[in-house]
């Protein structure tokens, strides 16, 4: 994400574009028809700042990185996971919804397994330091 903040103007005329979804002060939410669209055309071996022209969209307002960056990004994704990944699900799980709080059960789980990783990294530490005195007294005995 830049570090660009657009004006309510600037949002507003972003958001006119038939392939920008949504847009808000920090960011741009282009449309997934957009975004395979622009695959198919940078294969086909158009730059991305022409691809971005070409949709209408003003490189000095989004940015002359952001194409690049996009395309990049999408690209990583589509390979990663397919179109299917194109998605946009920001901040919100498969279902569209915020991660649900951790139930008492579930902190209780953590914390009986973190007991239990501490023990045994004591357990550890314990017979390090054990063998680690014993080989110590076995050098003060041959220097006697």
């Amino acid at each position: 994400m830049s570090k660009r903040i657009f004006s309510a103007v600037e949002q507003k005329m972003l958001s006119k574009n038939e392939f920008v979804e949504q847009c808000s002060s920090k960011s741009i939410t282009y449309t997934q028809a957009f975004k395979k669209l622009a695959i198919q055309q940078y294969d086909a071996g158009q730059t991305p700042p022409e691809i971005f022209k070409e949709a209408g969209l003003n490189l000095n307002l989004i940015g002359r990185k952001q194409p690049v960056e996009c395309l990049k990004r999408w690209r990583c994704i589509v390979h990663r996971s397919g179109l299917s990944g194109l998605v946009e699900v920001r901040g919100r799980n498969a279902r569209g919804n915020r991660k649900p709080k951790d139930t008492e059960t579930d902190r209780l789980k953590w914390l009986e397994a973190e007991v239990k990783y501490l023990k045994a990294e004591n357990t550890f530490l314990a017979q390090l330091r054990a063998k680690r005195a014993e080989r110590y007294s076995g050098l003060s005995r041959n220097i006697d």
